[in-house]
């Protein structure tokens, strides 16, 4: 426990692991250099490909180690895949799991700072094991005078100020290092993206702004549940939350079948709504963020991160799969212009789009897919190399960062849960609209 709270309290320290990171890494990238004169182009790419692995394990394995705010800094970057070369976002994606908790008095004493009064004495109950505990903060039951079951979300002092350290440094250590190959102006696109999805998490009366909103938006499908905000138990770093109870995944996937497509269905309409109708999407769809019922409801928790989407953006996406589905690749590269992803660099040829068409779009073709047993992934991992081959023609859009986010965790939540859909059709309705 006391490891945990030097690592969120001594910027100095964090600051003297990542320098030796950053030092082991630029290490590694000097020798793939000197290995990348000899050999054909598709050696020169294998190279480069375990160069990366080797990294993304070393830089998981620090911010792992680190825990607190740097950990929670990585866990936001790795899910921002685009930024990164793949092997290297494989393996940052390991960060996504709890940490320990921190002792019950630290707890104690934020809930007194920020509400006025220690738990014991705010609320008729206080659990001081905590419910569930996480990089930044965690959560504890309790129940309020009035008799109501409540989750509090508590955040751990001082993180913020962490944050935003460890967020200057990571960066720093990564250019260094060579890892993040973007031009200054649109790294400092990706970093801003970044940096307001950490200060949104941070800020929890703003969640608690969020929450509101989509418990309205959502409020005419009674099997979606968005838990309801206890104000006068709230601040910026205390949420208190209705206790909406429900199985986690794992537990959903031994529904029967009908019930789990019918979640599918309902988590795909969900995030549909959000962007093409609401322009805002709930973009952290980590499985743990979601809880399940027999009867079909679906529960959605954690609110801190939300992207709001400019029309004009959601007007191209919808313009890029239309002509995805149609298989007009012409229009699909005038598209990924548009918006910031296609750069002038270099030739590319309609194969490489078509075969990436066929891979990214089979769950949305007008057919039943089984997520069970989907090789999509499987595919883009063997796809890779020709990802390599042209690197420098694409680069990440700091406006989609979020929405790639949102779409490729609901695909493992799909996967997970074994649906069988045709995605198809209620698809074209939204594009159609």
């Amino acid at each position: 426990m006391s490891d945990n709270k030097s690592h969120a309290s001594t910027p100095t320290k964090r600051l003297v692991r990542l320098a030796g990171m950053t030092a082991s890494i630029t290490g590694k990238v000097m020798s793939n250099s000197v290995k990348s004169l000899v050999g054909s182009p598709e050696q020169k790419a294998e190279a480069r490909s375990e160069m990366y692995h080797e990294i993304g394990k070393q830089i998981a394995t620090t911010l792992g180690e680190m825990k607190g705010a740097v950990m929670k800094v990585g866990q936001i970057a790795s899910q921002y895949q685009d930024i990164f070369p793949p092997e290297i976002a494989a393996a940052m994606t390991k960060l996504q799991k709890e940490a320990p908790p921190m002792p019950f008095s630290i707890i104690e004493q934020q809930i007194l700072k920020e509400l006025g009064a220690k738990p014991h004495e705010k609320f008729a109950e206080f659990d001081e094991q905590p419910f569930a505990a996480a990089s930044i903060g965690q959560v504890h039951r309790a129940k309020l005078p009035t008799g109501e079951d409540v989750i509090v979300k508590v955040q751990y002092p001082a993180v913020d100020e962490c944050c935003e350290s460890d967020l200057k440094h990571l960066r720093m250590a990564l250019k260094l290092a060579g890892v993040i190959k973007l031009s200054k102006e649109l790294q400092e696109k990706l970093f801003d993206e970044i940096r307001t999805s950490l200060h949104a998490e941070l800020d929890y009366l703003q969640e608690a702004a969020n929450l509101v909103e989509f418990k309205a938006f959502h409020a005419t499908d009674n099997k979606v549940i968005i838990p309801q905000v206890f104000s006068d138990y709230s601040s910026k770093r205390v949420l208190t939350l209705s206790y909406e109870a429900g199985d986690s995944l794992q537990q959903a996937k031994h529904y029967p079948h009908a019930i789990r497509n019918e979640i599918g269905e309902r988590l795909f309409h969900v995030l549909c709504e959000e962007m093409y109708h609401l322009h805002a999407l709930h973009c952290d769809s980590h499985p743990g963020n979601f809880a399940f019922r027999p009867d079909g409801t679906l529960i959605m928790y954690d609110f801190g991160c939300v992207k709001r989407l400019n029309p004009i953006l959601v007007a191209d996406l919808k313009r890029l799969v239309r002509a995805a589905l149609a298989k007009d690749y012409a229009t699909v590269e005038i598209v990924l212009r548009d918006i910031g992803v296609r750069t002038e660099i270099g030739h590319v040829p309609p194969e490489y789009y078509l075969e990436w068409i066929a891979i990214l779009l089979a769950p949305l073709q007008d057919t039943r897919f089984d997520f069970a047993h989907s090789q999509v992934h499987e595919q883009v991992l063997k796809q890779i190399k020709s990802l390599m081959k042209y690197w420098d023609s694409f680069q990440p859009s700091a406006e989609t960062m979020m929405v790639n986010r949102a779409v490729g965790g609901h695909y493992w939540n799909f996967v997970n849960l074994g649906v069988h859909l045709n995605l198809h059709q209620p698809l074209m309705r939204y594009l159609n609209r």
